[in-house]
């Protein structure tokens, strides 16, 4: 199959720059699996994970969601937030988790219930890839540095 180039971004950083083979993202109104020569689409993404293979390995990215566009055959993301399945602490995202779960419980008003509710969809990808990272057999304690 031949590749497309996926571009990820974020207003801090790019996250992510190749060249692939499939790309299954969160759509808003459920997950969309671009091929090479999509047709041009542009779409809002919800929180949760994009899978990306490249040469037949697998790998993921956590979002918070945001948009993405496919026109000539390359898909550009840009997201909110984005992480790579090496780049999560598992053990600071389920924290993070279980803060926002406790944030739904107490939320006094619509927004702050709209607020929790979003953060705890985006940390619930971050576990879930970060998971999936361990079970795999990689760093699921965040990035190294040397």
């Amino acid at each position: 199959m031949s590749p497309m180039q996926f571009d990820i971004v974020t207003a801090e950083r790019l996250v992510s720059s190749e060249e692939v083979q499939v790309i299954v993202a969160p759509g808003i109104d459920g997950e969309l699996a671009i091929l090479p020569h999509h047709a041009p689409l542009l779409t809002v993404l919800k929180p949760g994970e994009i899978r990306v293979v490249k040469d037949g390995e697998e790998s993921f990215i956590a979002t918070s969601g945001g948009f993405m566009e496919v026109m000539a055959n390359k898909v550009t993301i840009l997201a909110d937030t984005a992480e790579r399945e090496d780049e999560i602490d598992l053990k600071r995202a389920e924290e993070a988790l279980q803060q926002a779960e406790e944030g739904v419980s107490v939320a006094a008003s619509d927004v702050e219930l709209a607020r929790a509710l979003e953060s705890t969809q985006r940390y619930r990808a971050m576990v879930k890839v970060a998971r999936r990272q361990r079970r795999r057999g990689g760093n699921v304690n965040g990035p190294t540095t040397n």
